[in-house]
C-alpha cells in the first residue's frame, strides 16, 4: 500500500462497480479511508441492493485498508448530506470527494420522455451538486479539499444521449465554477472524461445505440474497443488529482482512456467578426458569416446529399 493519501478520508459515489470501484480500491491502496457509496441500482437507475458497496468494502478491508459502505441516493439533497455524514461519523473528517455515480436512459430526442430526461439529469448533474454542496461546507472550514468530478466525451455530442450529454457537459461547467467558488479556501475541483469498458458502456442497449450511429454515419466507440479499456486505467489520474501534489491544478478537465491522459483546452472564440454599424442586421450576417465566421463549416450531421453538395439545411 502507498502513503500518498495516508490519514485522508475519501468518498466515491457509484463505487460498487466499474470505474468507481477501481477508484475506491486505489484510493485505499494509497492510504485513504474510503466511504464506498453505491445504491446498487440497475443501469437505468431502477432497483436497489447493498451488495456492490459491501463487496468493495470487504475487498478494501481484506487488503488492510479502511472502508465503510453507504447506500444513499445522490439524486436527493438528503442523500448527499447522508453520504458526507457517513464519512464524518466513521472517520471524523473528509478530504476527498469523487463524484462518479451515474445511470443511462438512452433515447433519440424525439422519443425521449420527461422521466428519462429527469432521471439522468438528477443522478448525474444534481448528484454532483448534492454531495459537493455538503462537502463544500467542510472543505471551506478546514481550508482544504479535493473534488474530482466525472464528465464524459458524450458531453461533446453523442447520438441518442441528449439527457446524458447535457448532464455530463453541465458537470464541466459546474466544475469550473466550483473551482472558482472554493479555490480561495485551498480546495481544488477538477473533472475527467473517462472511457472504459463497464457495465453501462458494454450493455446491449449501448451496443444497439452504436449500431444506430454507424447506420447514420456518425462515429461512436464500439464494444470491442471499450472492452479493451479497463476501468482500472482511469483510477490513477483520479488518485493523483486527490493528492496534495496536485494542488496547482484547478478547474480543469482531463481525458483518461487506457494509456492516454490528456488535458482539454478551455473554450474560446475561434473567430470574431464586428458589425459595420452599431449592431448586426440579419442581411449583413447572411452576407458576411459564410465567408468569414463560418468559412469552411458544413453540416456533417445533415442529409448526405446536403453534406456532399455543401448546401445549407433548411429549418
Amino acid at each position: 500500500m502507498g502513503e500518498r493519501l495516508k490519514g485522508k478520508v475519501a468518498i466515491v459515489t457509484g463505487a460498487g462497480r466499474g470505474i468507481g470501484r477501481a477508484e475506491a480500491l486505489l484510493l485505499a491502496r494509497e492510504g485513504a479511508a474510503v466511504v464506498v457509496n453505491d445504491a446498487g441500482v440497475n443501469p437505468d437507475g431502477t432497483g436497489h441492493e447493498n451488495g456492490p458497496a459491501d463487496q468493495v468494502v470487504a475487498e478494501i478491508r481484506a487488503a488492510g485498508g479502511q472502508a465503510v459502505a453507504n447506500y444513499d441516493n445522490v439524486a436527493t439533497m438528503q442523500g448527499g448530506e447522508n453520504i458526507v455524514r457517513t464519512a464524518l461519523d466513521a472517520f471524523g473528517r473528509l478530504d476527498i470527494l469523487v463524484n462518479n455515480a451515474g445511470i443511462l436512459r438512452d433515447r433519440m430526442i424525439f422519443n425521449m420522455t420527461e422521466e428519462e430526461w429527469d432521471a439522468v439529469i438528477a443522478v448525474h448533474l444534481k448528484g454532483h451538486f448534492t454531495t459537493t454542496r455538503a462537502a463544500a461546507v467542510i472543505f471551506r472550514q478546514q481550508r482544504s479539499g479535493r473534488i474530482i468530478n466525472t464528465s464524459s466525451t458524450s458531453g461533446l455530442g453523442n447520438l441518442g444521449q441528449a439527457n446524458y450529454a447535457a448532464a455530463k457537459e453541465g458537470i464541466v461547467g459546474f466544475t469550473r465554477t466550483v473551482a472558482r467558488d472554493l479555490g480561495r479556501y485551498g480546495v481544488t475541483c477538477n473533472a475527467i472524461r473517462p472511457t472504459a469498458g463497464t457495465r453501462l458502456t458494454l450493455s446491449p442497449e449501448m451496443e444497439a445505440a452504436r449500431q444506430r450511429a454507424q447506420a447514420a454515419g456518425i462515429s461512436r466507440v464500439g464494444t470491442n474497443t471499450l472492452a479493451s479499456l479497463a476501468p482500472e486505467a482511469v483510477a490513477p489520474m483520479v488518485v493523483y488529482l486527490a493528492t496534495d501534489e496536485a494542488q496547482f491544478i484547478n478547474g480543469r478537465t482531463f481525458m483518461v482512456r487506457g494509456r492516454q491522459v490528456g488535458l482539454y483546452s478551455e473554450p474560446e472564440p475561434m473567430r470574431v467578426i464586428f458589425a459595420p454599424g452599431e449592431i448586426w442586421t440579419v442581411d449583413e450576417l447572411a452576407e458576411a458569416v459564410p465567408s468569414t465566421l463560418c468559412q469552411g463549416l458544413r453540416n456533417e450531421f445533415g442529409p448526405k446529399e446536403q453534406q456532399q453538395q455543401g448546401t445549407p439545411t433548411s429549418s
